[in-house]
């Protein structure tokens, strides 16, 4: 029988919801802080997925500037009424205090990809919210949240009847449960005569479960299942952890399955962490003699494989990908497509490995010392101006990825220039990377433990407030960083006078760990010319290089990668690590940078 393998959706990608449409699957999962807001992938089987869209225009305003890190648009609840897609979601605007200061909001569409209503706020009890529709009526479940001093911070489930035209309510509100652990993310579906509540339990770390309730009142009371669903809680060895936050979904043939996230955690001697955060699984489901769904290899811990449905269609040809979303819509006017300048694989054959796109070329040295580089931005670079090919790919249905990641605002001409040099970007520098408001950053999921990013970089900076270079990122308070920037002479104490013309190009390698940022290492590099730039993870270690005459060299010592997860530090973390690009210019924003040949390869364990 054939299998999928979890997690089916690889890296940031948390939270999903998952519904049917005809023939297809589809899951949308949070954005948080990144555009594109709501991300959407599409399946036939369940097994193999693409990007299929995002919800434009989530984020009102067009912004998510000023929300904290690991804020913004939190769990959205994907669901189909058999003419439309809805989408339902909140905006957080405080993490880790008792205000979560949110707006829920819904929107819908003919088809995943747009075009999206604007934003309606709906009663905003919580976060995590759902849609049910039954026979034309239309109910929002959320979890209500109480501030108080000695309240109850998660003190249940609601449900409020939404008029399906205006969205406002049509009655009073109805508490569904209560529970002594923490309960939230709601879904709601009917089967044989039961109302079934599925409940995230326990939080999103380690503890984390699914929980089940039922009911013959869509307003209950609800009673709830005697053991969880789903949960690897009681098995700290099991490869895949923090399952949680499920919905179901009815495949062909009556068979039904379970979209859940899930995280693959790296052994430290912190304890574990999951720097590629929260990622999408399906389970096989069955249900007992009474009525209760169970997962269908007998177990409550998450399966590795899983028999894919019986009725599953047939997965898309390229030719014909582009469309096959059932219904379509054209792409947004004015839409500000970005095109993906990444270096192609080289021709022969590629080793059998999933990446963001872009295979591991054979034969690539792994050491920083040893191997020669191809010359940049000449002759024999592909991504070289004037060669074949540099016509960017938007972000259309049909990809596995987005082209880019952006922080807290979509990607706009104001900041990034596709214009002035054939085959390259050009970002202009604006804020610092630990500002909440105007990040000049370009980003890309790491799916894998195993990963290597690199990129060319053209940069003139001529003082310390210009920087450009490539990160691993994580948030505004945990990333490493290799910029192109300005220093003083050698042997010269930090004196900030830049503008005597003295001074010298460095690669300057950072690492930020909350509220400690710290030089690691400084190299002296000529920047009359193009320098590519790159970072090797393997597994818990990132070792930064640079190419000089054809040869990488090292720069500053192996790096903890896994300070980049969910579970290092005090505060809040819902995301993942990204490997980006970025430029900084604090003083008045002129400072431009190119960026050519990004590629990033994710190599499976």
């Amino acid at each position: 029988m054939a299998e999928l393998v979890n997690p089916v959706i690889r890296g940031f990608a948390p939270d999903p919801s998952l519904v049917r449409a005809g023939d297809w699957y589809y899951v949308a999962t949070s954005s948080f802080e990144w555009f594109p807001t709501i991300p959407i992938h599409r399946s036939r089987d369940l097994a193999h997925w693409e990007y299929a869209g995002h919800v434009e225009g989530a984020a009102p305003g067009g912004t998510l500037a000023g929300v904290p890190d690991s804020g913004g648009i939190w769990a959205p609840s994907l669901s189909w009424n058999g003419t439309r897609f809805w989408v339902t979601y909140t905006v957080v605007r405080s993490v880790g205090t008792p205000y979560f200061d949110l707006d829920t909001y819904v929107s819908t569409a003919p088809g995943v990809a747009g075009p999206w209503t604007p934003p309606r706020r709906v009663p905003s009890h919580g976060f995590d919210p759902a849609l049910f529709h039954e026979q034309g009526r239309l109910w929002l479940l959320n979890l209500q949240n109480d501030h108080r001093p000695g309240g109850r911070r998660f003190c249940g489930i609601v449900a409020t009847e939404l008029n399906p035209s205006t969205l406002s309510p049509v009655d009073g509100t109805h508490l569904l449960l209560q529970h002594d652990r923490l309960i939230e993310g709601p879904k709601l579906l009917k089967r044989d005569g039961w109302y079934i509540l599925l409940l995230a339990e326990g939080g999103t770390g380690f503890e984390h479960g699914v929980r089940v309730a039922r009911s013959r009142r869509l307003t209950g009371p609800y009673d709830l299942a005697p053991r969880p669903l789903l949960t690897s809680r009681d098995d700290p060895a099991w490869p895949l952890q923090k399952a949680g936050h499920a919905e179901l979904v009815r495949a062909p043939d009556d068979e039904w399955y379970l979209s859940h996230l899930t995280s693959r955690p790296l052994a430290t001697p912190a304890g574990p962490r999951c720097p590629l955060g929260r990622e999408t699984a399906i389970q096989a489901v069955t249900w007992d003699e009474a009525g209760w769904p169970r997962l269908r290899h007998g177990d409550c811990r998450p399966a590795l494989r899983v028999p894919m449905p019986r009725g599953r269609g047939r997965q898309p040809e390229p030719a014909d990908s582009e469309g096959a979303l059932a219904p379509t819509a054209p792409e947004p006017a004015g839409a500000f497509l970005l095109p993906d300048v990444s270096e192609p694989a080289e021709n022969g054959p590629e080793p059998e490995i999933i990446t963001s796109g872009y295979a591991l070329t054979p034969g690539r040295p792994d050491r920083c010392t040893s191997g020669r580089e191809p010359e940049t931005a000449g002759a024999g670079d592909p991504m070289a101006p004037g060669r074949p090919g540099l016509s960017g790919r938007s972000l259309a249905p049909g990809r596995s990825e987005p082209s880019w990641y952006t922080l807290r605002s979509p990607a706009d001409p104001s900041w990034i220039d596709l214009t002035s040099r054939a085959g390259w970007i050009r970002l202009r520098g604006r804020h610092g990377p630990e500002s909440l408001w105007a990040h000049s950053l370009l980003a890309r999921r790491i799916t894998e433990h195993r990963a290597e990013a690199r990129v060319t970089v053209e940069a003139r900076p001529a003082t310390f407030t210009q920087a450009a270079g490539l990160l691993l990122w994580y948030n505004t308070a945990a990333y490493l960083a290799l910029d192109l920037t300005w220093t003083e002479d050698a042997g010269e104490e930090q004196c900030g006078q830049q503008w005597r013309g003295a001074g010298r190009s460095v690669l300057a390698l950072t690492a930020r760990d909350e509220d400690e940022t710290r030089l690691v290492a400084v190299a002296d590099v000529d920047a009359s010319g193009p320098l590519t730039l790159g970072v090797r993870v393997e597994r818990g270690e990132a070792r930064f290089w640079y190419a000089e005459a054809g040869t990488r060299r090292c720069v500053g010592p192996p790096l903890d990668f896994t300070l980049l997860s969910d579970d290092h530090g005090s505060r809040l973390r819902f995301t993942g690590a990204m490997a980006a690009i970025h430029a900084v210019d604090l003083v008045d924003a002129s400072f431009t940078a190119d960026f050519t040949g990004f590629r990033l390869d994710c190599i499976p364990d």
